[in-house]
């Protein structure tokens, strides 16, 4: 690892344990990826293969017990007096590459978050008189063995309806419920590591836009740049508005919807769909909902869209930045120009830590250019 960085790797079936020597100087490269859609995972590589007289069956890695698939894995980083968990998951993949010369195979270990364990069985289910918020926390906490915690926000609008009007059935996994009425307000459903080891928190809720105290991205500003590398695009085909019309199921009328703004924050002094010419229309095409509920639904709609009209993939040097650039938070970009520079959400992040060098890759979203700000946090 870099100077100043220290990794520290526990592997167990139930209770992750620090891992001995034959594991740490095996190691040759670590990737993992935290993303608000789908299960953040990780990918360990290992340089293994038989050499001595220890590996005169098997390699010592290919055939420890620590690896076994569904073993548990945390990983933690400190980052000069600060530590972070970087992962915690489960093995779910084995790769084994055999090389021609004696100890240069390879063995790949790849896993999933502990939300990996709410993708696993099939159901069939009904959520009888229940919210989705309720329906939210009841799902995770059948969960907390994994030292799950559930952070829930509640929706623009609260559908409970009573067991006379309809029942909220559920048809797949946890998993995949949970992303789909996320989806319904425009929500994501991920989990993060931390803050504790062996504890994780899930995550039911919009976007969180709220500026933070993430140190900023510093692109051509000599000594004070951080960033590596950078690229930017505009998707004037991305931003949404939302026509159509539904039938109250109360009062059974039929009453239009026509919905031009979302309910996100904006993060640009711009955004796409106040400042664009031409917007695509979408057509809200769902019926039997009540007209609030309609309405919440096809702001829904709109935030998708907007979430991805300015995209920025870059990379940083861990070193020259001081931390960790943490995903599903907002940070600060400078030495860009107007049109870039400003607030922006923060997609995803894969951290790559390999001898001597820690990099991290990462993925920036907003609605449209312009800072709105003439300052981040440095």
């Amino acid at each position: 690892m870099p100077q100043g960085i220290n990794l520290t790797l526990l592997i167990g079936e139930s209770v992750p344990r620090p891992v001995s020597s034959i594991f740490t100087e095996a190691l040759q490269k670590i990737e993992v990826t935290h993303s608000d859609e789908g299960r953040s995972g990780f990918q360990i590589t290992f340089q293994a293969g038989r050499a001595g007289r220890d590996d005169l069956q098997d390699d010592q890695l290919v055939e420890n017990p620590l690896l076994s698939v569904f073993n548990r894995v945390i990983m933690t980083v400190s980052v000069g007096a600060t530590a972070q968990v970087l992962i915690d998951g489960m093995i779910t993949n084995h790769q084994f590459i055999p090389a021609s010369e004696p100890g240069l195979s390879t063995l790949i270990v790849t896993g999933e978050d502990v939300s990996v364990m709410m993708d696993l069985e099939e159901v069939s289910v009904e959520h009888v008189a229940q919210s989705e918020t309720n329906i939210v926390r009841s799902i995770v906490g059948k969960y907390a063995r994994y030292g799950l915690t559930a952070k829930v926000v509640n929706p623009p609008f609260q559908d409970q309806p009573t067991a006379n009007e309809r029942t909220p059935s559920q048809q797949g996994t946890d998993l995949e419920y949970l992303q789909s009425i996320a989806q319904r307000y425009g929500y994501v459903f991920y989990v993060t590591p931390g803050p504790s080891s062996g504890k994780s928190t899930a995550y039911w809720g919009p976007p969180p836009r709220q500026p933070q105290s993430q140190k900023a991205l510093i692109v051509n500003m000599g000594s004070l740049s951080n960033v590596e590398s950078i690229q930017f695009e505009y998707n004037a085909l991305a931003a949404n508005q939302v026509k159509g019309q539904v039938q109250d199921r109360k009062t059974n009328q039929i009453t239009p919807i026509n919905q031009s703004t979302g309910t996100r924050s904006n993060l640009a002094q711009r955004s796409a769909l106040q400042s664009q010419a031409h917007l695509r229309t979408l057509q809200f095409r769902e019926t039997a909902r009540l007209q609030a509920q309609a309405d919440a639904f096809a702001k829904a709609m709109i935030d998708r869209s907007t979430d991805r009209v300015v995209t920025a993939t870059g990379e940083l040097d861990t070193v020259r930045y001081g931390g960790l650039l943490r995903s599903q938070e907002v940070v600060g970009l400078a030495g860009v120009g107007y049109s870039y520079d400003g607030l922006y959400y923060v997609k995803n992040v894969t951290h790559t830590l390999s001898s001597g060098q820690y990099k991290q890759r990462f993925t920036l979203t907003r609605e449209g250019l312009g800072t709105t700000t003439q300052r981040v946090s440095v």
